[in-house]
């Protein structure tokens, strides 16, 4: 069916004639295209405020059905655009670092301790933590690597891992021990 402005009927009423035998086919092309029955509901009535829109232009276009099915076609890109954006935007805010958020000078100023206090300690212990923690070997593969057994290095891990505690305690807050 075509409606144009050029007959003796004006193309508003036109358009709501259309309107009655082109809103199925509009809604039908909108609902299997979207996630839901709202949606469509929302964007059919988008396409019909957008040829009530059209019609007031000088000409008016032709309007059919098929011209209607490109306006929703339009408009349903358009709204798959909007909630992309949206869906970036969430995105965005939730990978951005909020208030209660250490800052990531922080971290590479700790890194910077525990190097510090990793080199202060002996030979035994700096080795057996930076074979397990740096090169990430578990505890059976250090144990090989230093040549020792898996419970000699478990011990040993204990005692590294409890002295580098203390000196890394001792280095990010000097007064600790004066409270004790």
């Amino acid at each position: 069916m075509t409606v144009s402005g050029v007959d003796d009927q004006p193309a508003g009423a036109q358009l709501l004639e259309l309107f009655d035998t082109a809103v199925g086919d509009v809604y039908g092309y909108l609902v299997k295209r979207c996630r839901n029955r709202v949606e469509a509901e929302d964007l059919t009535a988008e396409v019909f405020m957008a040829g009530a829109e059209a019609v007031r232009r000088t000409p008016p276009p032709d309007l059919t059905v098929a011209w209607l099915i490109g306006v929703a076609r339009h408009k349903l890109v358009d709204h798959w655009r909007r909630l992309e954006r949206e869906q970036r935007r969430l995105h965005a805010v939730a990978a951005e670092p909020g208030p209660d958020t250490d800052d990531p000078w922080d971290v590479a100023l700790d890194v910077l301790v525990a190097r510090d206090v990793l080199g202060r300690l002996g030979a035994d212990h700096r080795s057996v933590l930076t074979l397990r923690y740096v090169d990430g070997l578990g505890v059976a593969d250090v144990a090989a690597a230093i040549d020792r057994t898996l419970h000699a290095t478990e011990a040993l891990l204990t005692r590294a891992k409890r002295a580098f505690r203390e000196l890394y305690d001792d280095a990010c807050d000097p007064g600790r021990k004066e409270g004790r």
